[in-house]
């Protein structure tokens, strides 16, 4: 067990405290979720940093650090779907979902076939990373129908349109290989 790899186990730790926090009735709890999110957004980044810096990635990590992203962030997309309860956040959110799900599964056919290189992240996927923990961590911490939540909103279409194009992107690189499994 290393540093990288507790922090993933932290993030994990942290997605039923987001959920608590979420449901608690007082005024500060939803931007103490929102503080939460955003501490977990940034261990994303630095285990990731952490175990290159310091040689540290392990086989464990490399499975657990997407597991705990994916987590954290379709629980928070869920919570936020309540939140809102409007088709128009609904459907963002649900894009980002369905899209981590598929690539999930092709990553692991992928791999299966020793082919993992040819669907790894790339930069359209950290930018739609990033975009959606800022709309995610922007819709904890503000009240919706607020011009901040509003512009999250924004900030979240743009994160599923990037996600559909990364999408597209994975895809078309597993192609040649989906084509022959066939």
């Amino acid at each position: 067990m290393n540093i990288p790899n507790i922090l993933t186990l932290v993030r994990i730790a942290f997605i039923p405290l987001l959920v608590v926090l979420f449901y608690l009735p007082f005024t500060w709890s939803m931007p103490l979720a929102a503080g939460f999110f955003a501490l977990a957004s940034v261990t994303d980044w630095l285990d990731g940093y952490l175990a290159r810096r310091w040689n540290q990635t392990t086989p464990f990590g490399a499975f657990l650090d997407p597991v705990a992203d994916k987590l954290m962030v379709a629980v928070a997309l869920a919570l936020m779907i309540e939140r809102y309860d409007v088709i128009w956040l609904t459907l963002p959110a649900l894009v980002i979902i369905g899209r981590e799900i598929v690539i999930s599964a092709l990553r692991e056919w992928m791999a299966e076939m020793g082919k993992r290189g040819s669907v790894a992240v790339s930069w359209i996927g950290k930018l739609k990373t990033t975009l959606q923990m800022v709309a995610i961590f922007l819709l904890l911490a503000f009240a919706p129908g607020t011009p901040i939540a509003m512009l999250a909103v924004v900030t979240l279409y743009v994160a599923a349109a990037l996600t559909l194009w990364s999408m597209v992107l994975y895809l078309r690189a597993a192609w040649p290989h989906l084509r022959r499994s066939m």
